[in-house]
């Protein structure tokens, strides 16, 4: 079985890190339960609000993202039963692209540079399943969808939602 994996805010919590640098330029703080039953990017990019996007091009943006837990594990136990691919949608981001490739060798070594797609457009890829936490990388699949939970995505129905890797463990053992 061929298993697409995401990167961000799949294996690597940024939304955290975007959360704390929009909280940090206009002085707020919110906590991410707060989006749980509202828009987090209608909210975030409210004209009332100093923009954040400028943050995420910026060079080592991505460097120092944390591990959600447990994600290391499964993934390496997944790996060792399945075909995984771990695929970003990178270029958008330019500074992205050594990154994120230095971020998975650094936390996911197991996984082989042959194994690690950085492309513009997910729709390219194939397989049998695909957890993402974006809903336009999850319509375009033609395999099983699993929605992975993040404060962006949170008003998103009508996928199997998956909260964390302890129930993408369960579900998949």
């Amino acid at each position: 079985m061929r298993i697409i994996i995401d990167m961000d805010d799949v294996l690597a919590d940024a939304s955290s890190k975007i959360l704390s640098i929009f909280n940090q330029i206009n002085d707020t703080n919110i906590e991410p339960s707060f989006f749980d039953d509202k828009s987090f990017y209608d909210y975030v990019n409210s004209p009332k609000f100093k923009p954040f996007i400028n943050y995420i091009y910026e060079p080592g943006f991505f460097s120092d993202l944390k591990v959600f837990p447990n994600a290391q594990d499964v993934v390496k136990e997944l790996s060792e039963k399945h075909e995984v691919y771990i695929v970003s949608a990178a270029t958008e981001f330019p500074n992205s692209l050594k990154e994120k490739y230095d971020w998975m060798k650094t936390h996911f070594p197991f996984i082989s540079w042959r194994n690690f797609v950085l492309c513009g457009d997910k729709s390219i890829v194939s397989g049998d399943i695909m957890i993402d936490d974006h809903e336009k990388n999850l319509k375009n699949f033609n395999g099983e969808k699993i929605l992975f939970d993040a404060q962006h995505n949170k008003l998103v129905k009508g996928y199997l939602r998956l909260n964390n890797w302890i129930e993408i463990h369960n579900y998949f053992f």
